[in-house]
């Protein structure tokens, strides 16, 4: 089973992944979009835009957000993002070169359009020693939303993440809860590299090396991530199943490092 996707960014609007069995609902593509440029769509999907990088202006029927994006890069602070209703017609100008990650999802969502600022955005300072990091909650369960979770976490040099390895693969709150998960990533320089790694306690077991805008599925299992010597390592993460129950079970393993 291979699980990462390599595509080249090389178009105005580049779709990633679009749905497979383990993933029926959802896809994910990058909007690159250079000065005065302009994007429209009108889907039957909830649409999640992450501003990676750059500031643009989005029209969402008659909604105007005017001028919203202010970090250079994934690296350069917090993002904004907009959550866009069903059956709504969207238009996006780029005032500078900016990169957007679009998120489509079926969802029974049909109420207005959901800005969220930096300032709304939750900061973590997760783990300790070499697998510290810090973690940003852009749509977390307060949102009126019922099967998705999306935030970015950013690994320094030679960190891991998702450590301890922790699952969510099977429903049985305050355990665990049940979610598949995408990754994508950003590298620091960009010709860095970092290791995914994805197990289940029998039969399977696979590593993959990560460079910057690989994706990798998680259907299942651990998921331990980690940068590269001299390398800073970004991936947006997006949950999809019960985000009211985002319970976390380490594997027994490993869990000892959190009393170390």
């Amino acid at each position: 089973m291979d699980l990462k996707i390599s595509v080249p960014l090389s178009k105005k609007y580049n779709t990633i992944f679009q749905k497979n069995k383990d993933f029926k609902n959802i896809e994910f593509s990058i909007l690159k979009l250079k000065k005065n440029q302009y994007f429209s769509n009108s889907k039957n999907y909830q649409i999640i835009l992450i501003i990676l990088s750059g500031t643009c202006s989005v029209k969402i029927n008659k909604i105007f957000y005017k001028n919203i994006g202010k970090r250079k890069n994934v690296f350069d602070g917090k993002a904004y993002a907009i959550i866009i209703p069903n059956n709504s017609k969207f238009e996006i100008k780029s005032i500078n070169s900016c990169e957007i990650a679009v998120v489509k999802i079926k969802s029974k969502f049909d109420g207005n359009p959901i800005l969220i600022t930096p300032k709304e955005i939750k900061t973590k300072n997760v783990g300790k020693k070499n697998w510290s990091r810090k973690v940003f909650d852009i749509v977390d369960s307060k949102y009126p939303i019922d099967d998705i979770l999306i935030g970015e976490t950013i690994n320094p040099s030679g960190n891991w993440s998702s450590s301890p390895p922790h699952k969510h693969d099977r429903f049985r709150p305050p355990i665990e809860g049940k979610h598949k998960e995408i990754y994508f990533y950003k590298v620091f320089p960009e010709q860095g590299f970092g290791i995914q790694r994805i197990y289940t306690k029998k039969h399977f077991d696979e590593s993959y090396t990560i460079k910057n805008n690989d994706l990798i599925l998680i259907p299942k299992g651990y998921h331990p991530v980690v940068a590269g010597p001299g390398y800073k390592l970004y991936y947006l993460w997006i949950l999809i199943g019960d985000n009211k129950n985002y319970f976390l079970y380490d594997d027994p393993k490993h869990k000892w490092i959190k009393d170390n």
